[in-house]
């Protein structure tokens, strides 16, 4: 399946912003076997200074955009064109037991991007809570294989919790969202990724758009679309990593596009950085992610 996908993120300074320095990662990426970016495009108001791509620690493909003139309002967008291939069933599940984990680990020799040791301990954003414990604990038997264990927790967090936009801010922690039982997807992957590191399985943090459908005989907004986020958990050495989305209890197919992985959502948001200005500012996006044989 191939995509248009097209982003607008758009900054506006209450107080003008005299300089900003921001990396940005908003592309999908270029993933072997699963997705290939066809193109890209990034335009950007007010034009800044100084424009340079490169790859992070993740290997995620990320640009720094640097501007040393005021101004009131930052506009972003970002087009590109991403062939998303078909993700096969991933048949026998010879995931080991969680007992057997450990051993597993003791396998991977290297610390590279996608080594799980990365993705065990503490993180900006992930930091021990008993209560997620007990919870993520809840849903394991002696039988289960790591993978059934990453799709048990999954479920029972769709299953548990409430989707509401207006219930969390980009700062809630996982244990906020998990007392109030409602947030997005961030706060879902979030509280899926404590659960997991404390039942010592790596677990870390997948940004991307998810192509979503509007009810049937009606039309498809534009704008509507959206950034997602949900979860990818490392099963044991020969299994590797598997992807889980706990907002909609499913496993990513053609419908999930990727951007970036990271241990958690500061390793890799959408829109960081720095300015010199003075009060709030507001925030605003609108994303579509369209078939090409739907038109632009």
């Amino acid at each position: 399946m191939q995509y248009k996908v097209r982003l607008t993120v758009t900054h506006n300074y209450p107080g003008s912003a005299r300089s900003g320095r921001h990396l940005i990662r908003l592309f999908p990426a270029n993933l072997p076997g699963r997705q290939t970016v066809l193109s890209r495009r990034l335009s950007v108001d007010p034009q800044p200074v100084e424009q340079r791509e490169f790859d992070d620690y993740f290997q995620n493909f990320t640009t720094l955009l640097v501007h040393d003139t005021p101004h009131d309002t930052m506009a972003i967008t970002a087009h590109a064109r991403v062939n998303c291939l078909r993700v096969d069933d991933p048949g026998l599940n010879i995931a080991p037991p969680l007992s057997a984990l450990p051993y597993e680990l003791d396998r991977v020799q290297k610390l590279e991007a996608r080594s799980p040791h990365h993705y065990l301990g503490k993180s900006p954003r992930i930091v021990p809570d008993r209560t997620i414990a007990a919870y993520a604990a809840s849903q394991v038997n002696a039988q289960m294989t790591t993978v059934d264990i990453v799709r048990a927790i999954g479920s029972a967090i769709h299953r548990d919790m409430t989707f509401d936009p207006l219930a969390t801010e980009v700062d809630t922690s996982a244990r906020e969202a998990f007392a109030l039982r409602r947030g997005v997807c961030q706060d879902f992957t979030h509280i899926m990724i404590t659960g997991l590191r404390a039942l010592g399985i790596p677990a870390g943090y997948v940004s991307g758009y998810l192509r979503t459908r509007p009810p049937e005989g009606q039309a498809r907004l534009e704008g509507a679309d959206a950034m997602h986020a949900w979860v990818q958990a490392w099963c044991g050495f020969e299994t590797g990593w598997m992807e889980y989305d706990p907002t909609n209890a499913v496993e990513p197919a053609q419908d999930h596009i990727v951007v970036a992985y990271g241990r958690d959502y500061s390793d890799i948001s959408p829109v960081k950085g720095v300015l010199r200005t003075a009060g709030p500012h507001q925030y605003s996006q609108a994303v579509d992610v369209v078939p090409v044989d739907e038109g632009a």
